[in-house]
């Protein structure tokens, strides 16, 4: 994805570029204010802790591949494998557990094992998708979008195409736990606390500062020292990885390994992280922003659900929103090559 690198918000960044960027955040709080306060008069339930976990839970699947999609769409990438990556580090966890439960193992390590596999298979799998876009010189666009397919295929082989239920009765039970007086599933508590370690790592280390470094301009980062091949694989890896968490902690909600959990999951993170404010030209972004994004989309689908609309409908809003996202983008982008 080649184009002229954008202008960061900086305090020596031109005003009117800088009233842009603020007025991007605003923006997005808007969006988010204004879905919720919709929801909120025209529908009877909306504002209850079962529509509030309801929320959380669907935030938590989207936001952990917001997470990792951040990484590579501020070093100028785009991963459409995270759906597919998901997918089937879920079902591969599966058999795996359900192979060590019949062997007698406990519940306990057999879940861990299960956890640890669907990490190590969505880091090799997004290793894969670096390798291919750094040593193959294929665009991140068509490398992950051949790995979607290679991964959705092999998910349906892995079980014949049939769900996988027989797994440990624990894993449901962690899977579907609330904690803090019935108000915080286990799965957000462990995704708050990636995404703010991932906050962290990219706003206030070497690796955070580098991958804006490559995204806004390779060939400078190139000079300036930096391997820029090995920082983008690992950036894919850290997508790919999370993506296995995030299979992972889908199978344990339903209980189930699905043949289409995952389905059309690349287009929400994507859309997430659009909408928070990264650009698809790379060199922009906030974990911040990946997750206002991603209440903007859990909001909307858990909102339609309760008013009753069809999943056709809410399919066209995230794509409509995700219009949106890019044309506020490109509004931006013309605002700084003027100034």
């Amino acid at each position: 994805m080649s184009a002229s690198p954008p202008v960061a918000a900086t305090p020596t960044t031109p005003l009117a570029v800088r009233i842009g960027e603020r007025a991007g955040s605003m923006w997005t709080f808007g969006v988010l204010a204004a879905i919720i306060a919709g929801f909120s008069f025209t529908t009877t339930n909306f504002l209850t802790q079962q529509t509030w976990l309801a929320v959380s839970v669907a935030a938590t699947h989207v936001l952990l591949l917001a997470v990792g999609q951040t990484y590579v769409v501020i070093s100028r990438g785009i991963d459409l494998s995270v759906g597919g990556v998901l997918g089937l580090t879920g079902m591969a966890s599966g058999l795996l557990m359900s192979n060590l439960m019949h062997a007698g193992w406990s519940d306990p390590l057999t879940i861990a094992l299960g956890g640890l596999a669907a990490l190590a298979a969505g880091a090799v799998l997004g290793t894969a998708n670096g390798l291919v876009i750094t040593r193959l010189n294929v665009t991140p666009l068509i490398a992950t979008l051949a790995m979607l397919g290679v991964a959705q295929g092999l998910t349906q082989l892995l079980n014949h195409g049939q769900e996988l239920a027989d797994l440990p009765v624990g894993l449901g039970e962690f899977g579907n736990r609330v904690l803090l007086g019935g108000w915080v599933p286990a799965p957000v508590l462990i995704c708050a606390v990636i995404t703010v370690v991932a906050a962290l790592v990219l706003h206030r280390t070497r690796f955070g500062r580098r991958t804006y470094a490559i995204g806004s301009n390779p060939e400078a980062a190139l000079r300036m020292g930096i391997n820029v091949r090995r920082h983008v694989t690992l950036v894919f890896l850290l997508s790919g990885a999370l993506a296995g968490v995030t299979g992972f902690l889908v199978m344990a909600q339903l209980s189930a390994a699905s043949v289409t959990a995952g389905t059309g999951a690349e287009l929400k993170s994507i859309t997430a992280v659009v909408i928070g404010g990264a650009s698809l030209f790379g060199g922009r972004g906030t974990i911040a922003g990946a997750v206002i994004g991603t209440a903007i989309i859990a909001v909307l689908e858990t909102g339609l659900v309760i008013a009753r609309v069809s999943s056709a409908w809410q399919l066209l809003a995230v794509g409509l929103i995700l219009v949106a996202a890019v044309w506020a983008d490109q509004q931006r982008l013309r605002l700084a090559r003027r100034t």
